[in-house]
């Protein structure tokens, strides 16, 4: 679509520096970890993350947008054999897709081969709004062609697809942010959106605790399917955040990249 690239890097750009202010300025935790070395090795995972979804749309030309204006053009997918109204069509996409995208998150917490890619994102000491771009470009590649497949069985509109990458990337950088909302606002906001301090919950070293809160953006899944935990039970300024075993390695991007593939 016309101009759809600069929109979204648009928006991108405008809330990853709306959140990374607003964390500087009413950050929830003190730092473990060197912010410079962090965010040079986080960024880099992300470029080159995007890196590997544009050679993939080489391999594969119809990326998640591309794939629901071909899936349109054809025919393919539920909601083209439907006559629902748009604004329905479009409310039902968005929240399938997020459903899958749940999904998905728990089964790369449950299958082992998975979990060693996704552990890279768990790796960071530290969270911050640059923890919602650490993950392995290979995940990445992974999670786009689940996406995909499952735009060619929806068959939502090119729309629908956009509208959802943008909100799920504004509230994965919102709920990775070091950020201290008001406790009375986390508990409205909550009912619907995964917050921070919900997410945080998500990245603690203990494994029941990083085995539940899967939500990127709407909380009603992990509600619904009971892995919600509601706070971490060491509190937020004092537990741990990251894996069990690591020290300062998270910070250096080659060893972040090789750590699906290295036994620790």
């Amino acid at each position: 679509m016309e101009h759809e690239t600069v929109i979204r890097l648009s928006v991108f750009l405008g809330l990853f520096t709306l959140f990374a202010v607003a964390e500087a300025i009413r950050p929830r935790r003190a730092r473990v970890a060197p912010r410079s070395s962090r965010w040079v090795t986080n960024w880099g995972i992300s470029i080159l993350s995007t890196l590997t979804l544009r050679a993939f749309a080489f391999v594969v030309p119809a990326l998640a947008v591309g794939a629901a204006l071909d899936a349109r053009a054809e025919g393919w997918g539920l909601f083209n054999t439907l006559d629902w109204p748009v604004w329905v069509e479009m409310v039902a996409a968005i929240l399938i897709l997020d459903f899958a995208i749940w999904a998905q998150h728990l089964i790369t917490h449950k299958v082992p081969v998975l979990w060693r890619l996704h552990r890279v994102h768990h790796a960071d000491r530290d969270m911050d709004v640059t923890t919602a771009i650490r993950f392995h470009p290979v995940e990445i590649g992974l999670s786009m062609g689940l996406k995909i497949g499952l735009v060619y069985l929806l068959g939502p509109s090119a729309l629908a697809v956009i509208l959802f990458e943008i909100i799920l990337n504004g509230t994965a950088m919102f709920n990775h942010a070091n950020l201290r909302l008001p406790l009375a606002i986390d508990r409205i906001v909550r009912l619907v959106l995964v917050t921070p301090d919900m997410h945080r919950v998500h990245h603690s070293v203990h494994r029941h605790e990083h085995d539940s809160n899967y939500g990127f953006s709407l909380s009603i899944w992990d509600r619904l399917f009971r892995t919600y935990i509601a706070q971490p039970a060491a509190g937020h300024s004092e537990m741990t955040v990251g894996l069990r075993w690591q020290d300062d390695r998270p910070a250096r991007l080659g060893w972040s990249l090789r750590l699906p593939f290295t036994r620790v």
